[in-house]
């Protein structure tokens, strides 16, 4: 497996479900299973099925986390010069050249995005067109939606 960017947050964030999946969700779904089996009949017992399913996501989960964390490359932007341009870990303030609104995008990891937090993934169109530049830049992606044009306003090493 290669490298994994993460964000300090990022990584917060697997390690947090991490133990939650070892803590609490394992050993629930283990009871679960204890109990289904205490009823008898193993081939028509949906609760059974149900809970070895459940435990099959969990541990599946528990070891796509556990490879992510170990080859990690924990990237602290509040560590890096400040150079002024888009670099992994920095959020960029947008405006739409053509509307009018504005933006803010934190450009994480593939494993952090959610663009509906601000998090959008390195490697995403718009992403990969604001690495590399500055404020006051002007950039043209190509978006599902469209061809769109963003001015960066700001760029931040929080």
């Amino acid at each position: 497996m290669s490298k994994v960017a993460l964000t300090v947050e990022g990584a917060k964030r697997l390690r947090e479900e991490l133990k939650k999946l070892k803590t609490e969700d394992r050993p629930r779904v283990i009871k679960a299973i204890a109990e289904a089996r205490a009823h008898g009949d193993l081939k028509e017992n949906a609760e059974y099925h149900a809970a070895k399913d459940q435990q099959g996501f969990i541990e599946g989960r528990i070891k796509n986390i556990d490879g992510k964390l170990s080859h990690a490359q924990i990237i602290d932007v509040t560590e890096l010069p400040n150079s002024g341009r888009v670099v992994f870990g920095t959020t960029v303030d947008l405006v739409d050249k053509d509307s009018g609104e504005k933006t803010v995008y934190q450009i994480v990891g593939e494993d952090e995005a959610d663009i509906r937090s601000g998090r959008l993934s390195y490697s995403s169109p718009i992403a990969r067109a604001l690495i590399g530049k500055e404020a006051g830049d002007v950039v043209d992606v190509r978006t599902p939606g469209g061809d769109r044009s963003y001015e960066i306003t700001k760029v931040r090493y929080v």
